[in-house]
Parts: structure tokens; sequence; C-alpha cells
């Protein structure tokens, strides 16, 4: 079991004003700390989170959740933390599952909180968006997950590939998972519950996010075959504990 010690929380928000505060205080009593990416809300969430032990770094204008992702991971290895679990600020991902996550959490492992696709309120939009990743995934990296396009999950930070890659908006973290896979990191699904308040703020744009997510794909499979492919063989050459 990781120490509760060597693990933060990185929560990225813009426009959550009625949801960050429960989340941030739900996620500090599973013990771990806890880094707010305040991405240009026009409420700054410091003024929100008043008394609570959270560390806020705020972009001055909106950048996107790839951005405050890549912001919130850098601040995680600048603090001495290992881990870093992810959860949204909309209340979508219950912190009480963190638990559940960090039971598979280790060295070279990104643990995946995978949601019920065909759970209550998930948007069909979603679960279209979601089954469509899943298949090029596999294609691009021979493994297969359940949910390729969750943001709670338990990064290693130690063994991340390099920040940089992250694009800006949503495919920035299935950037994050491909890249991951194609080094070696073992990728462990855990089941995690998911729901969808009535008065949940997403930013998640079901056309032009699609379209930037399809883009991604494409040229991901083509890299895959110069990059991928040939270093998911020679890691497994390596080291052939890897998982496949």
């Amino acid at each position: 079991m990781v120490p509760l010690s060597d693990i933060c929380a990185v929560i990225p928000t813009y426009g959550n004003s009625r949801t960050v505060a429960d989340v941030v205080r739900r996620t500090l009593a599973q013990g771990i700390g806890v880094i707010v990416v305040d991405d240009g809300s026009e409420i700054p969430v410091e003024g929100l989170l008043e008394g609570l032990p959270a560390l806020v770094v705020r972009h001055q204008e909106n950048q996107g959740k790839g951005r405050a992702l890549r912001t919130g991971l850098t601040a995680a290895r600048k603090g001495g933390y290992r881990f870093a679990v992810t959860l949204d600020a909309d209340g979508q991902h219950a912190p009480e599952d963190i638990p559940l996550l960090l039971a598979s959490a280790g060295e070279r492992t990104l643990v995946v909180g995978s949601r019920r696709l065909d759970a209550e309120g998930m948007p069909a939009g979603n679960s279209f968006a979601n089954r469509f990743s899943n298949f090029w995934f596999a294609l691009q990296t021979l493994r297969r997950l359940p949910d390729t396009q969750t943001g709670f999950r338990v990064y290693p930070l130690e063994d991340l590939p390099p920040l940089w890659i992250l694009t800006s908006r949503y495919e920035a973290e299935l950037t994050l998972l491909v890249f991951s896979a194609w080094k070696g990191i073992s990728l462990v699904p855990v089941p995690v519950q998911v729901s969808y308040p009535e008065d949940r703020v997403t930013h998640f744009r079901p056309f032009w996010d699609f379209f930037r997510i399809s883009v991604l794909n494409t040229v991901l499979c083509l890299f895959a075959l110069i990059y991928g492919y040939p270093r998911m063989l020679l890691t497994r050459l390596l080291r052939p504990s890897a998982c496949p």
C-alpha cells in the first residue's frame, strides 16, 4: 500500500463554483493532500475553499483541461508527491472511491477509474465517444480498457511520459494514457461510481471535442507504427514481465 503522505489529489476546475468545495472537502477526508487548479474561473476558487487546507494554483485565463492537468501534475511533483489522483470538480466522481484506486497503485502502474458506460444519467454522446475511443486505444496500444475517457485516475508521477505532450483540452488524458502504454506502464482498471448531478457544469463540447479526439486518434495511429509498436516491443524484450 502506498503511504498517504506520498499521494495528492489534483482537481482541475473551471466554473464549478457550486460543487468544487464539496469535492475538495470529501477528497481531503481521504487523508491525502489536495491541489486545485483554477483554470481561469470567473469566481476565483480560492475564496470558495476558505478554511480548507488545499493548495490552489490559478490560471489567470482559461487554458483548457489539458493545461490545467499539466499545471497540477507539475505542482504535485514539485511538492514531493510520488502519486497523483486526478478527479473532476463537477461532482461526477466520488472521492470516497479514492481508496479503491489507491489499493491498486504502485510503481509503474497507472490506475484507471472505470465508469459504467450504461450508468444512469450518462449522456448518450459520452457513451458513444468512450466506446469509439476504447476501440482506437486498443488498436494503438494492443491493450484493452473499459473506459479510456475517464478523468478519475492515479498517476505514478516518476514514471509518466513528459508532460509537454499534453494538449490543451480533454484529449490530453487520452494522450497520456496512450504514451504511458507505449512506455510499458501497467494500466489497471478499477470500477468506480459515477453520478451526473442536475446542477453539474461541464465544458465538454460534443462536436468540437469529439472532432479533436478523432484527429488525435488518427495521429496516434500513425505514430504507433513508427514509435509506439517498436517501443512496446523493445520494452517487452528488455522487461519480459511488462504488461502486454
